[in-house]
């Protein structure tokens, strides 16, 4: 049995946030290399610095050395990209149903109030609790769980 009234179908809807959050964290972490994708984030990141002042400065010869790293720094940026993609096939699919499914269930009830704005947000893509009570939540546990897992970096 599904709840269907407020405040229930607010906990549910959180829950399941919290259960695909932890899913994806937990994938991400598994199947990908969160340090080897630190180290290649920072090492695109100087790159693309060293080559904007190169550019800047009309450094003809700062300039033509960072062109010479352009094809490692392209790989690079298309390994990172595969990362993400192998995290994408896996829950693709499952993601559609489930979102079928609660559409099915919940179609057009209410799932969460907020004060002052009630039910609906005044934005047409966001009309339904539905989606925006989870996408609060999914981005809310989706980042509490990336720090809890160090997908990514603390800055201090």
């Amino acid at each position: 049995m599904i709840p269907q009234d407020v405040p229930f179908s607010t906990l549910f809807i959180f829950l399941i946030a919290v259960s695909i959050s932890l899913l994806t964290s937990l994938a991400n972490r598994l199947l990908t290399n969160p340090e080897k994708t630190k180290a290649w984030r920072k090492q695109i990141s100087e790159w693309n610095k060293e080559y904007r002042d190169a550019l800047k400065q009309g450094d003809k010869k700062r300039l033509e050395k960072t062109k010479k790293k352009e094809k490692e720094i392209l790989q690079l940026q298309t390994k990172m990209m595969w990362q993400s993609i192998k995290l994408m096939l896996l829950f693709f699919i499952p993601l559609i149903l489930m979102w079928q499914f609660l559409g099915g269930v919940y179609g057009g009830k209410p799932i969460a109030y907020f004060p002052g704005v009630g039910d609906t947000l005044p934005l047409p893509m966001f009309s339904s609790s539905l989606l925006w009570w989870y996408l609060m939540c999914s981005l809310f546990c989706g980042t509490v769980f990336s720090h809890v897992f160090g997908l990514v970096e603390v800055s201090t």
